[in-house]
């Protein structure tokens, strides 16, 4: 019987075993056999309204092309949206459009404009005036329409033997209202060539002084910050304020005083 014991606990692991494995392979075959677990569906409740299909330069009359329309979550409508392509069609953007921007009345100009263009986005009381710039001059692959520069102009002051030339700030925080180049005869030669030209938008009187630092000098345009707004007032900078640039700033004495006596005479020395 004792020999046996070992057989027997044998005999009944594997019958566990087998009992186990068929319990198993049935609840198994159970789980493949029921419908799996229904996945609630969330509807979102939202309005249809209009973003735009691809990026809009400002000036830029909307079309079919640049309007699409999607679902919005009601909770979060931006104000000022639009429900209907329809209503937008021959509205001129007056700021760029990023790719699937909602449109909005605030970035669009009056419904009686119209026209596409510099024209479009101006501002009623200003004028367009482009100048004529170099590639150093124009800041290439740096000012594009909606920046803001100050224009600076270098010009020489007549009967001036000292300080024939200055440089003066003549134009501060004018917006850009377009780039792009034109092409123009230089003197004799017969094959045009292509020039930059940069347009401003400029009060009237800023127009006779951007006129006038065109024809009478050399114009150079510094890119501001759009952060920065702030106008200053400058006296212009002359050769000889370049040259005390690099001086260096005059020994001042160590404010010793000493009486000299010799004899009946007196002097004092200052060091």
């Amino acid at each position: 019987m004792g020999q046996n014991r070992p057989l027997l606990f044998l005999g009944a692991a594997i019958g566990i075993a087998l009992v186990t494995t068929v319990l198993i392979y049935q609840w198994l075959a159970g789980q493949q056999g029921s419908e799996p677990e229904a996945i609630p569906v969330v509807e979102v409740v939202g309005s249809q309204i209009a973003i735009a299909s691809d990026d809009v330069p400002w000036g830029t009359p909307l079309t079919d092309e640049f309007i699409r329309l999607v679902s919005y979550p009601e909770d979060t409508l931006p104000v000022g949206h639009f429900t209907k392509a329809e209503d937008l069609k021959g509205r001129v953007v007056l700021a760029n459009l990023k790719k699937n921007e909602p449109i909005m009345e605030s970035k669009l100009a009056p419904i009686d404009v119209t026209t596409g263009g510099v024209s479009a986005v101006m501002d009623p009381q200003k004028r367009a005036m482009s100048v004529k710039v170099n590639e150093v001059v124009g800041l290439p692959g740096f000012v594009k329409p909606g920046d803001r520069v100050d224009v600076m102009v270098t010009f020489a002051r007549p009967g001036r033997t000292k300080d024939p030339q200055i440089t003066k700030v003549v134009l501060e925080n004018a917006r850009v209202l377009a780039t792009g180049t034109q092409m123009e005869r230089v003197d004799d030669e017969e094959e045009p060539k292509a020039v930059k030209v940069i347009t401003l938008e400029v009060t009237l009187e800023e127009a006779e002084k951007l006129a006038m630092a065109e024809n009478g000098g050399q114009i150079r345009l510094a890119l501001r910050s759009p952060l920065n707004a702030e106008i200053q007032k400058t006296r212009g900078a002359k050769f000889s304020d370049l040259t005390r640039s690099y001086q260096l700033a005059p020994k001042r004495g160590t404010g010793v005083r000493v009486e000299v006596i010799k004899g009946k005479d007196k002097a004092v020395r200052r060091f």
